[in-house]
């Protein structure tokens, strides 16, 4: 009978790793992914014209939560990091364009944001017990927003505990990844969708998020 929570070897169960990078794929669609993919973390492109993104012109969410820059690693940080992993999963989410038009009190705009949360800390939290013990996940947009309410202070950066510890994670675009460029490497549509989009111009929105996993 296998164990539910293996031991750690010595290569972190790099025997197993094929095996569950399939598992974690699946597990991004079960719990509502469009498409998920592995990926290697030498391909992930990190860039500070990203995260520059956050403050021209200035996000909403810059500097309101812990996840957020200035508080979030930065794209050199990120870089570091990655040069200790080789794989990681990376999944998107299509959503109806007009939800991501939608003011950010709306219900519609929140929930897509939430899924994404959602999905990068349950597939971390299962890399995690599959004995890929430095395994973290990226999700999408502000946590502030998505988790808490827009209206809503950080209790984090006043001292306090996070709300949700368990789900919050820096999006993917906080810490420099050039998403639009990681979707369109897998093959898969992606468009801008800004302010001046008109809804029926583009067929979906697209949020994405990445458990970077060994």
């Amino acid at each position: 009978m296998p164990e539910a929570h293996p031991r750690v070897t010595p290569d972190k169960n790099l025997a197993a790793l094929p095996e569950h990078l399939r598992k974690y794929c699946q597990a991004a669609l079960d719990l509502g992914a469009s498409r998920a993919i592995a990926v290697k973390t030498a391909e992930v492109p990190v860039s500070e014209s990203v995260a520059v993104k956050c403050r021209v012109p200035r996000c909403y969410g810059y500097g309101t939560s812990a996840n957020c820059p200035p508080h979030a690693p930065t794209p050199a940080e990120l870089r570091e990091y990655l040069k200790n992993y080789e794989w990681a999963v990376f999944f998107v989410k299509e959503v109806p364009t007009e939800f991501l038009l939608c003011d950010r009190l709306d219900p519609r705009r929140r929930e897509p944001f939430r899924q994404i949360h959602q999905i990068a800390s349950q597939v971390e939290a299962q890399a995690f017990y599959d004995g890929h013990y430095l395994a973290f996940g990226l999700a999408a947009g502000s946590c502030r927003t998505a988790l808490c309410g827009p209206d809503k202070t950080c209790q984090v950066l006043e001292g306090g505990a996070c709300r949700f510890p368990g789900r919050s994670r820096p999006s993917m675009e906080a810490v420099g990844i050039d998403v639009y460029q990681m979707v369109a490497r897998a093959g898969w549509e992606i468009h801008p969708v800004g302010g001046a989009t008109l809804a029926a111009e583009v067929p979906c929105a697209v949020l994405a998020g990445l458990v970077v996993v060994q």
